[in-house]
């Protein structure tokens, strides 16, 4: 189509700035953006929509004008939503560049205007392409009549034979056409997407899993409402869709790849309208967290549980439990287009907890209705009914890495037996993807409360999952979960000794053993610790360590004559089994 006839549909509203001379242009695809330099995701040939979140001064709009008329795309349309009038540096930037310029109206959304060009490009296209977009309403369509996402993927898999899925960033099947995608895949597929997203690459991404090749398109909002406008791409990897097709697309023509950059297009007006959908959910859990942070009385707050319980749980006569889970993400400096601060890591928490909360063996676009998110400040709070959502504990054996990242130790069978959610469980079969989305300068930290049966409590578990999430944060690695159940114990405040007071407390103690072991290869360090599992019994740790009651007594001696401290008092045991733990 050409950029002429944008002007002449009198329902997109568009008005024109600048840039006549230049309607004839063809276009080929649209964008919507509000990165810095959204180059890497541009083409050619595309209408690109932006809010103008992008632009903080009059200095902004030259270089994004300019890498726009580099990258070749058609033309730039302005919402006014956001600054009202459109800038007039932007448009001098704009008649520079000789790049046309709209200005789309506040009431015009731009999930309208990318449907429009869509099926208008797309109808102009042969063959293969055109039976998919004909079918584009019932996509959108709601009820029986429609199908959602499946439609399309549906005709790609009968009329292309191409066989693809919708995941979310974790992995989690949103929608297949066939057989469903084995959850260790999409969780693969998904790292693969966010670690090649995270380092630039244009898509579509590559990846050969088990021999199989999949091509990987990204799938981002389009909606103005729907989630802020990215400025930099960590504020979008953690939440953006993709769709993943089992072919190689490295070596296919122009016109295939502009038939998936459609059905992706197709598909992010379908996710606008859930992501809308989450807004009474999110909203029910922003009025019960003021509530409760503003310490109201527990009438007000059960009345307002009332409300939100038959919106989660649907049919159901009488208030749940409650958890309540605590995220946050922290990116550290970088190189990227915002700085670490400046990035809004709040939302980016909420949608990302939302994604997490849904059971992982359910699949479809609706299986989150339950879960109820909001977020203030850097934090994401969910508030969760235990009907909604019930994760069994990680399988054993499935991670010495979940046990690194975050268990306390507790016996499984007792977790178990807990009702509700469990720290290390949310995150069992998630970790891997997020671990590449976050890379290397971002940290998800996560924390759980026990259940509470009524509004008073409710007040308690929120404090209780504030708590966890710290003590998660303390360790080490991307991704960390901590659980209620780990505040009953000296994990609680050790993370929270500072830096200088837990080198030299553990220095005092076990310098002096590592110099001696280093020097005499004695062991000592390593009779510590058994000694101290043992409960201080000789026979038990002289058989675990193999040794003679009578040189582990020398070992023990060694250590007391070398550090000062008498192994046989309480006080001193205590001392060398935190100096151990903080070391």
């Amino acid at each position: 189509m050409r950029l002429r006839a944008l002007l002449e549909t009198d329902a997109l509203g568009l008005r024109l700035l600048g840039g006549e001379d230049e309607l004839d242009r063809t276009v080929r695809g649209v964008m919507t953006t509000d990165l810095r330099d959204p180059s890497r995701y541009l083409s050619g040939g595309e209408l690109v929509l932006t809010g103008l979140a992008w632009r903080r001064d009059a200095a902004d709009s030259e270089p994004f004008v300019r890498i726009l008329a580099g990258a070749g795309v058609a033309g730039l349309a302005a919402g006014e939503a956001e600054l009202g009038d459109i800038p007039a540096d932007l448009v001098e930037a704009c008649l520079h560049h000789r790049l046309p310029l709209f200005a789309v109206h506040e009431t015009v959304a731009f999930a309208t205007i990318t449907e429009y060009v869509v099926r208008q490009v797309s109808g102009e296209r042969a063959g293969d392409l055109a039976a998919v977009v004909d079918r584009h309403r019932r996509l959108m369509t709601s009820g029986p009549a429609g199908g959602g996402p499946e439609v399309v993927l549906d005709l790609l898999t009968s009329d292309l034979d191409l066989r693809a899925w919708v995941l979310s960033p974790t992995g989690r099947q949103i929608a297949g056409a066939g057989a469903p995608l084995p959850g260790p895949l999409g969780a693969t597929l998904a790292g693969h997407h966010l670690a090649a997203t995270r380092t630039g690459r244009r898509a579509p991404h590559r990846a050969a899993v088990a021999g199989t090749t999949y091509s990987l398109f990204p799938i981002r909002n389009t909606g103005r409402g729907a989630v802020p406008a990215a400025r930099d791409v960590r504020e979008s990897v953690l939440s953006d869709w993709l769709l993943a097709v089992e072919a190689d697309a490295s070596d296919w023509p122009a016109a295939r790849l502009d038939l998936l950059q459609g059905v992706t297009q197709l598909i992010a007006v379908e996710r606008d309208r859930r992501e809308a959908a989450r807004t009474v959910r999110r909203r029910l859990a922003q009025e019960v967290l003021e509530l409760v942070q503003a310490g109201a009385a527990p009438a007000e707050i059960a009345a307002r549980l009332r409300v939100a319980a038959p919106v989660l749980l649907p049919g159901l006569g009488v208030a749940p439990q409650w958890q309540v889970v605590v995220a946050r993400v922290d990116w550290s400096a970088s190189g990227q287009s915002a700085a670490a601060g400046e990035i809004a890591s709040g939302p980016v928490a909420q949608a990302l907890l939302e994604e997490i909360l849904v059971d992982p063996a359910v699949s479809g676009p609706d299986s989150a209705d339950r879960i109820a998110v909001a977020h203030t400040g850097e934090e994401a709070i969910a508030l969760v009914p235990l009907p909604a959502v019930i994760t069994a504990p990680a399988e054993p054996g499935e991670g010495e890495e979940d046990a690194a990242a975050g268990s306390d130790g507790k016996d499984a069978d007792a977790l178990a037996g807990e009702p509700g959610l469990h720290a290390d469980a949310l995150l069992a079969s998630v970790r891997d993807p997020l671990s590449a989305g976050l890379a290397d300068d971002g940290r998800l930290t996560l924390g759980v409360s026990a259940a509470v049966h009524s509004a008073e409590g409710l007040r308690g578990a929120l404090e209780e999952a504030r708590h966890a999430r710290r003590v998660a944060a303390a360790r080490p690695g991307r991704v960390c979960a901590a659980g209620h159940h780990e505040l009953a114990s000296h994990v609680l405040l050790l993370p929270f000794v500072p830096d200088d007071v837990r080198r030299a407390f553990t220095a005092r103690l076990l310098d002096p053993l590592r110099d001696y072991d280093r020097r005499h290869r004695a062991e000592l360090i390593e009779t510590l610790e058994a000694f101290l599992d043992c409960d201080g019994s000789w026979t038990r740790c002289a058989a675990r360590l193999h040794l003679h009651v009578n040189t582990l007594r020398y070992r023990v001696g060694r250590i007391e004559q070398l550090t000062g401290r008498d192994l046989s008092r309480l006080e001193d045991k205590l001392d060398f089994f935190l100096a151990l733990r903080m070391s």
